[in-house]
């Protein structure tokens, strides 16, 4: 296991510095995040209104059944049947206390839909917030290679008696830089 441990804590710190070193793909990745926060908030509120539609629908269906024992109860008191009214009467009133059950379950969904919009806007918010860094990080990235390029054209331009032997030598010192790498990385994994 702590060769795995050793190799998952490399691997994290080389993904760790990349990052540092490429900041726009950082915002990227959070851009992403944000785009899947905002989809699964968008799934849950989609989820709660319709457990709130069906939450009223149950509780109109128990608002018709109390009116219907209401109704009940009244004509078996017309009709001086007290057994038949008291037994109406507590099925009314059972019906009565699952009613306001219902209605604090859908107190509940509403409260929960209300604070997920306010989630939603807020990740929004952030994206919104996150593009706009993206995009400045974009155009400096951009300012720089252009600047780059021309500092580049520039001194190449004073020095092309070197060119020919100079891909050659580049080659050469990436290759090596390229094994050395390799074989620091090897020495860190055996660690």
């Amino acid at each position: 296991m702590g060769l795995f441990d050793d190799l998952s804590r490399f691997l994290e710190n080389r993904l760790e510095e990349f990052l540092r070193n490429n900041p726009h793909l950082e915002l990227e990745a959070l851009l992403e995040q944000l785009r899947e926060q905002e989809e699964d908030t968008l799934k849950l509120i989609a989820d709660l209104k319709l457990q709130e539609k069906r939450s009223q629908e149950e509780i109109l269906s128990t608002a018709q059944e109390i009116q219907r024992w209401h109704i009940r109860i009244e004509k078996a008191k017309n009709a001086n049947r007290e057994d038949l009214a008291s037994a109406a009467g507590e099925r009314e009133a059972a019906l009565l206390r699952e009613g306001n059950q219902r209605w604090g379950h859908m107190q509940g969904l509403k409260e929960r839909i209300n604070q997920s919009q306010e989630l939603l806007q807020k990740i929004q918010q952030r994206r919104q917030e996150v593009q706009a860094k993206a995009a400045e990080a974009q155009t400096a990235r951009a300012k720089a290679q252009t600047q780059q390029r021309f500092e580049t054209v520039g001194w190449s331009n004073k020095t092309s008696n070197f060119s020919g032997g100079f891909d050659d030598l580049e080659e050469k010192f990436r290759s090596w830089e390229t094994q050395d790498e390799l074989e620091q990385m090897k020495r860190n994994i055996q660690k």
